[in-house]
Parts: C-alpha cells; sequence; structure tokens
C-alpha cells in the first residue's frame, strides 16, 4: 500500500507548508466545477495583496514547447512584470478568464486603457477535453472573481495547506493517463554567508504517457501501465500540458527569473516527459521581493541584485520542487468522472493494487 504522504524529492529542505504559499505574500484560490459533464475550474496565483496594476512584480517566462493558448505572455516576454494575478483554466476559458481580469483591473482603476496603459490579462491553459465538456465553456467571470477572492485570504500562522489534486483549474485534467490537476511545493536554499531564501512551485499537471511515468527516481510506468487499461494512450502520442508557476523571495531581475524558469523543464523531465509534439510546456517566475510602480513619478526600486554566479542552489532549488509538485498533484488528485463517462483513476488507487508495499515517503525535510 503506498505511505500517507508522498515522498520528498532532492535533499533540500522544504518550507513549513511545501507549498509556493511559503514564499511570504503568495496567495493561491480555487474554484471547482464539479457537475456532471462539466469538470473544470479556475485556480489564481497572487504575488501580494495589493493592485498588481499598480504595484507590478518582476517575472521571466520559459515556453519549453508552446502548443497551448495563452494570453498575456508576449508582453512579460518584452517587460518582465506581472500587472495582474496569474490564472489558469482550460483551453477554451482563456478568454472568459481574460476578460475577468480586465474588469476587476478596470473597476479598481477606472483610468485604466484611458489616461492609464491598457492592463495585460495573464492567463494560462491546459486542454482538460476527456474529462470535462469543454465545448460548454463553463467557466464565467465571477468564477474567476471567487478564485481570486480566495488567493486574497492570508494563510494563517499556523498555515493551511493549499487544496491539491482535482481541484480548480486541475478538476478535469490528467496526468500520465492517471488523474492528475494541481499540485505545490517549496524548498529551503540556505547559505552560509548570504540570508536563506525560499523557492515556491504549482503546477497545473496534464502531461505525459503512462509507461514513461518516473515517480521520485523510479520507473513506475511500465508496470503501471500493465495494470491499467488504457485504450486511449495504446499508441497516442503525448498531447497534454503543464504550467508551472514559480515564486521566489530573492531579489532577482527579470532575466534571472527567466534561468529560474528554464530549470524547471529539468524538474519535469525527471518525471518522464519528452516535451512531445502536442505538449505545451510553459514555465514563469516571479520574485516577491520587491515591486515596480507603474507611475513613472515614483521612484524605481533600488537593491542589491544576487549575482548569477549564487544561483545554482535556486536552480535545484526550482528543479526539485517543480518535480515535488508533479509529484503531488499526481498523489493528492481523486478520482473524477466525467464527459460521456469518461474516468481517471488515480495514482494511489493504482498503487493500492501492486503486489508489493509500494511507494513509500521519504524523510519530509520540513522546516
Amino acid at each position: 500500500m503506498p505511505s500517507s504522504a508522498p515522498p520528498h524529492i532532492g535533499l533540500l529542505r522544504s518550507g513549513r507548508l511545501d507549498a509556493i504559499t511559503d514564499v511570504e505574500g503568495v496567495g493561491v484560490g480555487h474554484f471547482t466545477l464539479d457537475e456532471g459533464e462539466v469538470q473544470t475550474g479556475v485556480t489564481v496565483v497572487r504575488p501580494h495583496g495589493r493592485d498588481l496594476f499598480l504595484h507590478r512584480v518582476p517575472a521571466g517566462v520559459s515556453v519549453i514547447n508552446g502548443f497551448g493558448k495563452s494570453t498575456g505572455l508576449v508582453q512579460v516576454e518584452e517587460l518582465g512584470v506581472l500587472e495582474t494575478p496569474i490564472a489558469l483554466t482550460n483551453t477554451f476559458s482563456v478568454p472568459a478568464v481574460a476578460q475577468a481580469q480586465i474588469r476587476q483591473c478596470v473597476h479598481a482603476n477606472p483610468e485604466c486603457g484611458r489616461s492609464l496603459p491598457t492592463v495585460n490579462p495573464l492567463v494560462f491553459e491546459c486542454n482538460d477535453g476527456y474529462l470535462n465538456d469543454i465545448q460548454r465553456m463553463a467557466v464565467r467571470e465571477v468564477h474567476y472573481s471567487h478564485a481570486e477572492a480566495d488567493a486574497r485570504k492570508l494563510v494563517p500562522l499556523d498555515g493551511a495547506l493549499v487544496q491539491q489534486g482535482s481541484v480548480g483549474a486541475g478538476r478535469g485534467m490528467s496526468c500520465f493517463g492517471l488523474k492528475g490537476g494541481i499540485g505545490t511545493a517549496s524548498r529551503r536554499v540556505e547559505m552560509p554567508d548570504a540570508p536563506a531564501h525560499t523557492v515556491g512551485a504549482l503546477v497545473l499537471a496534464n502531461f505525459g504517457l503512462l509507461q514513461n511515468l518516473v515517480f521520485a527516481g523510479r520507473a513506475l510506468g511500465p508496470e503501471l501501465a500493465a495494470r491499467v487499461k488504457m485504450a486511449e494512450q495504446a499508441s497516442a502520442p503525448e498531447k497534454g500540458s503543464i504550467i508551472v508557476l514559480l515564486a521566489t523571495d530573492a531579489p532577482l531581475d527579470a532575466r534571472q527569473l527567466r534561468r529560474l524558469a528554464v530549470r524547471a523543464g529539468a524538474g519535469i523531465a525527471r518525471t518522464g516527459s519528452v516535451f512531445g509534439h502536442g505538449s505545451g510546456d510553459i514555465a514563469l517566475a516571479f520574485s516577491t521581493a520587491y515591486t515596480v510602480p507603474l507611475s513613472a513619478h515614483e521612484p524605481m526600486p533600488a537593491l542589491a541584485m544576487l549575482h548569477d554566479a549564487r544561483l545554482d542552489p535556486f536552480f535545484q532549488a526550482v528543479a526539485d520542487s517543480t518535480e515535488q509538485a508533479i509529484v503531488n498533484a499526481l498523489w493528492h488528485a481523486q478520482p473524477v468522472t466525467g464527459r460521456d463517462g469518461h474516468a481517471r483513476r488515480t495514482l494511489q488507487e493504482v498503487l493500492a493494487e501492486l503486489p508489493h508495499e509500494g511507494v513509500h515517503a521519504s524523510s519530509a525535510h520540513n522546516d
């Protein structure tokens, strides 16, 4: 039988919650639609609690494989800042969620698009059409608003874990032919001659072929594939996607954050992905160490950035937290039955059927 907790990836310690919210100020909210043929939702990540249109945060993007329909990436790549919360949803719901972000910004800043610049909505997507009737376009602006309001709630000092698995945007997602969805993790970067920092990851995991699955360093895919009837995967190419969101409290600029985002690919690859032709794989990293003002009349932040030569431990933290977040998405997923009776079993269900003790958790390494 599988253990009650997933294996710990790597040697770095996790933060107290092993979640992206271990980076101070970061909030995560979900709205889940669980209505028969409709199995989908929205997940929102906020870098801080203030108005992001006025108080932007630095960010960098890595498009590992661009088979996707996200919006807002071009401006993030050009200007290196976020000016809305980050939203995750299904492919056909990107326009509705982007419109919700625009309306929210205009409501808070009535001169947006007039005397002030237009806002750049930022929405990432994966295709949940196997479990969700994606043609219904069931996600509405109000669902984004609920998820965004949920993300504004401050995490209490005693800790409140981010919901993982079949929630929010992850409700209808599949991963390695099993139930996928939302996963999150964090790692601490501790150097003897510098302050400690945190790197957090949140993934929308909807990728991979079961026979390729490597789980915490163990090639489980062939064994699991022999036990799970996956007719639609027998000879199918990889068609899924993964979105990786990375947060850190380290003082990094947009160029350095893009370098962090690139390393998410190492964490994804460790799980058995080859970034197939039909897979959209995108990573975005942001820093909460400072904000960039909208107004040219406000002073720009003046602080010392980390030297590039000190980034290796952060690269390690990104790879480990990304892999851990994928592991957690699989581990915490709940089974879902949706469109046309399509169903996804969970990793834990399949592991429980193996004729041995399955996968064990290693030391938690938490703070």
